[in-house]
């Protein structure tokens, strides 16, 4: 009886720890080469537990807080990991993660002893990483407060780790999981009762798909309103089926850089083209999203190789973009000698996107000064974006490529004029570099492939880092207000990881360089390209509904099933016809 009573008391005391006590635990994962490499895996990772005893990893065990690297007398940029994460309470409300920096190998820094703090009070959003010594009455103090710091060994995934765990607050754990846990469609909702007075009424009718963070998403239904007679007065009950658009992945193998455009009722497709060596810019025509991507869709060249005009290899990346009211391809292309450079080209007046001679003469984007962008380097994947009443160009810029004083591939901005988009109105400014381990991943050190939004006085800026042709290509993102100065690089927030990467949806491997269209629906879609095995180099193209959560940000990363739970999709309502 005493055995029994004792063992009611165990189950009752974990029940209550259940409901009131949660740990969390931070740490670094273990190296893979071919899958998880050094930038990655010596990052500051998070998983919380119930039980104390099983571990849920958080943004899918992909790390969440990366060292930055530095940059060296030679303007290259050497990378810097993490190890040895410790999580302590800094004071009421507010916590600490404190980790060594180390080499990218995971060797210490031989000159020196640094350790990387962040602070947080809810695990969600943290200050940007302090770097501080392990010496004088700072470090101490620092260290008085991380003495009590818990490391233990845990089981994550399936995969042993070595890290540090604190007790936080049940609701407080389910808010961090929250931020940290993919959204998913949870309930679908319709009102109980319409009123019509013919099918149309009946049709415009939406459903509102609700996802596991309380947002919600309109999504059209295919109603059955055969059982309705609009010409005798009463009351109907009426089915329906909530409507996904939703692309299989891959919609087209060998293109890189997607760019999907609505054009004078029609739609058109612009890539890199990979399977013709990245030589020419081609497009596609159709009267649908879908029909660009049907089996024998016809491709027309609107630019060839020109010998003369230096128009020879790297065909890049190029983007349709409406500037002053007037139609352009902005693109990269290089001559004999590789070396791409920005050019750009505008539609002639009641020219048609799919015919060549409908197309002016391509130039080379110049500075405010008159001088060619890129003289000391090469410049590609430039993209065009205006907000709060201002025009700016945005691309990527190398240095030094192929030699050890290489740069890697930066980000830059600089204010545009509408009427002259060809000449830069502003000096160029350094937006971004790849100092997180997902930017210089494996020995890539890339930012590239901007394109940007806005929406409610938010500018939304993605990005991509890793390598553009392997897994490790992911998608970073900047933010800013809408009314900023955007060559103003202090009103920028960069996320501290990547906003979608090869962890996000299962098949899709290196999901990267991104472009943005709307779909006549009201939603904001996203063609992106990837591989579809790890092992693959074949670029692939998607397009994926943009969602945005609770809290108005945009999320990138809801697969297909997430999006429309195919449990949730069938709905019913009563229709009164008077």
């Amino acid at each position: 009886m005493q055995e029994e009573d004792s063992a009611k008391g165990e189950i009752r005391h974990m029940f209550v720890y259940q409901r009131e006590k949660a740990k969390l635990l931070v740490y670094t994962r273990e190296v893979s080469q071919k899958d998880y490499p050094d930038g990655l895996a010596r990052s500051v990772h998070l998983a919380v537990s119930r039980d104390g005893e099983h571990w849920q990893a958080l943004h899918q065990n992909y790390g969440i807080l990366f060292a930055e690297a530095e940059i060296s007398p030679e303007d290259t940029i050497v990378p810097k990991c993490v190890a040895n994460p410790r999580v302590f309470r800094l004071s009421e409300g507010e916590y600490g993660i404190l980790a060594d920096r180390v080499n990218e190998d995971g060797s210490p820094e031989s000159d020196r002893s640094l350790v990387l703090l962040w602070k947080t009070r809810d695990f969600r959003t943290f200050d940007k990483g302090m770097l501080l010594e392990k010496t004088g009455p700072e470090w101490e103090k620092l260290q008085k407060a991380v003495e009590g710091a818990q490391g233990v060994h845990c089981l994550v995934e399936g995969e042993t780790t070595e890290g540090s765990v604190i007790e936080i607050g049940a609701e407080f754990c389910d808010r961090a999981v929250q931020s940290w846990t993919q959204i998913h469609h949870v309930e679908t909702r319709v009102p109980e009762t319409v009123y019509a007075s013919g099918a149309e009424d009946v049709r415009r009718v939406k459903a509102e798909a609700v996802y596991s963070d309380g947002s919600v998403a309109l999504k059209k239904v295919a109603w059955d309103t055969e059982g309705v007679d609009f010409h005798k007065p009463g009351a109907y009950v009426v089915t329906g089926t909530v409507c996904g658009r939703h692309f299989s992945f891959p919609l087209a193998k060998g293109y890189g850089d997607p760019v999907i455009f609505p054009w004078e009722g029609k739609w058109y497709f612009l890539s890199t083209s990979d399977n013709r060596k990245d030589i020419g810019i081609y497009v596609r025509e159709a009267e649908s999203v879908e029909a660009l991507f049907a089996e024998g869709a016809k491709e027309h060249l609107i630019l060839d190789v020109d010998e003369e005009k230096g128009f020879v290899q790297t065909f890049w990346a190029p983007e349709f973009h409406v500037i002053g009211g007037r139609l352009y391809i902005l693109f990269a292309v290089g001559g004999k000698v590789w070396g791409p450079q920005c050019h750009l080209m505008r539609l002639k007046k009641s020219g048609r996107i799919a015919e060549a001679e409908s197309w002016e003469e391509p130039v080379r984007v110049i500075q405010a000064d008159g001088n060619p962008l890129g003289a000391d380097g090469i410049t590609l994947d430039m993209t065009y974006l205006k907000a709060g009443g201002r025009s700016y160009m945005v691309w990527s810029c190398r240095r030094h490529i192929g030699t050890p004083k290489d740069t890697g591939s930066m980000l830059y901005i600089a204010e545009a004029r509408e009427e002259e988009p060809w000449q830069l109105a502003g000096e160029p400014v350094l937006l971004s570099r790849p100092l997180f381990g997902w930017e210089n991943v494996s020995g890539t050190i890339n930012n590239e492939g901007p394109y940007g939004f806005v929406k409610d006085g938010k500018v939304y800026l993605t990005y991509s880092g890793g390598a553009a042709n392997s897994y490790t290509y992911v998608l970073g993102l900047l933010t800013a207000e809408e009314g900023a100065d955007l060559t103003d690089t202090g009103v920028w927030e960069k996320s501290a990881a990547p906003v979608l990467s090869f962890y996000s949806v299962k098949g899709e491997y290196g999901p990267g360089h991104n472009s943005f269209f709307p779909d006549g629906e009201g939603s904001l879609m996203m063609a992106y390209h990837g591989e579809t095995t790890l092992e693959s180099r074949l670029r692939c193209d998607g397009i994926r509904r943009v969602h945005f959560n609770i809290e108005g940000r945009p999320v990138f990363d809801l697969s297909a099933e997430r999006d429309l739970n195919p449990e949730l999709g069938e709905v019913s309502m009563q229709v009164i016809v008077r």
